[in-house]
């Protein structure tokens, strides 16, 4: 028995070696999202066409949110499990778990509202999204994130709500007379369970499931009408596509799409499904659940705060190469072309705050009798007109879908 305990501290505590690999795993974790938080932040911050984009401000307020989570939340988590003991006195523990049901809520709800203004801009009314989506509406929605969670953090835990019934129980649990060890316990009640995994997790995850299968259906239907545009706009010349050519490019933009909605929703169900799910159960079976397996739930939350600036900056290309300016010392390789510099002809138009370019490929050179009769002018009738204009519109609605 004295061996044992030279080696795990508690019931519940971890070995040395599953100390030094826990403490590197977690710095690496730390590290990853206070850099890819701060990088997000900083590039929408000198990037003037980054702040156009009207859904950036919802990226920058959750990555704010995220580095809040890796600087004020997981170091004392990471302090207290390798330690196997809470050192800050009662108090701070109260503030420290208020915080961490504040920011990790934030941090979902900032994810949901993001799922909710591409829906917004692409299925609903991607053509007057400048005029809908008001700053008002976006500091609404941005004040909601922030305020929303302090009626399931702050009042409720500083109040004791969640421990009405389960004082006992807490008590019990937070000091280990083997070990002479004081923990930080975090308990909740079947009320407090039901209604903070509810607001914290399964109405934002209903909405986002809800609006990323929209926009998923509706990016398929414009991409299917942007082939068909295409198809009946192309030039006359008697030359043919090969057949294979429009389905592989099909299925390549489809399969792209699939893959950045199966990224972006799979990432955030494994990341807090397992943590929320036996938050609710727990409580229904007697609190019977190991520490051990809570403890590795919740740090797989706090992973998907460090996930996030890859899955909604790093998968921009206009983000990207922010990064690379700030990386590489403002290098003049990664700046953006200028559109007056251009030489292809193109039409242009905006969605959601940004300008999309329709390239069209140069129209080949025409016999010596029919260019002397036009005079070198292309004539354009109103229909190949109009159906330039629709191919240009829905090219840039599908493209401001698969840049996410």
């Amino acid at each position: 028995m004295e061996e044992l305990d030279v080696n795990v501290s508690s019931s519940e505590g971890f070995g040395i070696a599953e100390k030094i690999v826990l403490l590197t795993f977690i710095s690496a974790v730390i590290l990853m999202a206070i850099l890819g938080n701060l990088l997000v932040m900083v590039a929408v911050c000198r990037d003037r066409q980054l702040r156009k984009i009207k859904t950036n401000y919802f990226i920058v307020s959750l990555a704010f949110a995220d580095l809040l989570v890796s600087v004020l939340v997981m170091p004392f988590g990471a302090i207290e499990l390798v330690q196997d003991n809470w050192i800050y006195g009662e108090m701070f523990c109260l503030v420290r778990t208020s915080l961490d049901v504040l920011l990790t809520t934030a941090s979902i709800l900032h994810l949901c509202c993001i799922s909710l203004d591409r829906y917004y801009a692409i299925c609903c009314q991607p053509l007057v999204y400048r005029n809908k989506m008001t700053p008002l509406r976006i500091a609404v929605m941005l004040g909601g994130c922030w305020v929303i969670p302090t009626f399931i953090s702050f009042l409720p835990i500083m109040q004791g709500w969640n421990s009405i019934g389960i004082i006992d129980l807490i008590q019990q649990r937070q000091f280990n007379k083997a070990s002479n060890s004081t923990y930080c316990i975090f308990m909740v009640n079947k009320p407090y369970a039901i209604t903070c995994s509810v607001v914290a997790f399964y109405i934002p995850f209903f909405l986002m499931v809800l609006a990323y299968y929209r926009i998923y259906v509706t990016a398929r239907e414009h991409a299917r009408q942007i082939r068909v545009l295409q198809r009946a706009g192309a030039p006359t010349d008697g030359r043919q596509h090969h057949p294979d050519q429009h389905s592989t490019h099909r299925m390549k933009t489809e399969t792209k799409a699939a893959k950045t909605l199966c990224i972006i929703m799979g990432c955030f169900c494994l990341c807090w499904a397992p943590f929320f799910i036996t938050n609710i159960v727990d409580p229904f079976i007697n609190y019977t659940v190991p520490g051990k397996l809570w403890t590795a739930f919740l740090w797989l939350g706090y992973i998907n705060s460090g996930l996030n600036p890859f899955l909604y900056a790093f998968l921009n290309k206009s983000f990207r190469r922010a990064f690379l300016i700030i990386l590489c010392c403002g290098d003049e390789r990664y700046r953006r072309p200028s559109i007056l510099g251009q030489t292809v002809p193109c039409s242009t138009t905006t969605i959601n705050g940004s300008t999309h370019v329709l390239r069209r490929k140069p129209l080949k050179r025409v016999p010596a009798v029919t260019e002397r009769k036009t005079q070198g002018k292309v004539n354009c009738g109103p229909t190949q007109f109009s159906n330039l204009r629709k191919v240009s519109i829905l090219y840039s609605i599908w493209k401001l879908f698969i840049q996410f």
